[in-house]
């Protein structure tokens, strides 16, 4: 296979899952928020116990592993590992790897019927993956410190 066929499979498959997983950390705290100012034990309450499992382990998970997979192989093949804003991407990837766990914390705390967050604290959370996507987007678009 031609080099620059697999660099652009790899950063089209790359940007694929990177969107799929992004879709998912805008969209699950949006559904903490309506799962919050819902009674327990109530019909609805449940459904978002489906909704929120579903999202989390059959699209962001996936979504999540593919992002880091093909990201990976790309700074491998372009040698861009030595660049230091490539570095300072990885820093936010790594916070909005740790927040996408933290989502799954709340899945859990959800089902067991002991969320005690209110939905302004949700509102306020979910604005935690844009900033760190914008600021990852103005870093590979600008690449400081190249």
């Amino acid at each position: 296979m031609d080099i620059g066929l697999s660099y652009n499979l790899i950063k089209a498959l790359h940007i694929i899952f990177m969107t799929t997983w992004m879709a998912g950390l805008f969209y699950l705290p949006r559904i903490f928020v309506y799962h919050s100012e819902t009674r327990r034990n109530t019909r609805q309450y449940k459904t978002f116990n489906t909704m929120e499992r579903k999202l989390y382990n059959y699209i962001m998970n996936p979504s999540l592993v593919g992002t880091w997979v093909f990201g990976i192989l790309l700074t491998l093949i372009t040698d861009s590992y030595l660049a230091i804003w490539i570095n300072l991407k990885l820093v936010l990837i790594f916070f909005l790897t740790l927040f996408h766990i933290y989502c799954g914390k709340n899945i859990q705390t959800f089902k067991k019927g002991q969320n005690y967050h209110s939905g302004k604290f949700f509102r306020m959370i979910n604005e935690i993956p844009t900033i760190l996507f914008i600021a990852i987007i103005f870093i590979v678009i600008f690449k400081p410190f190249n």
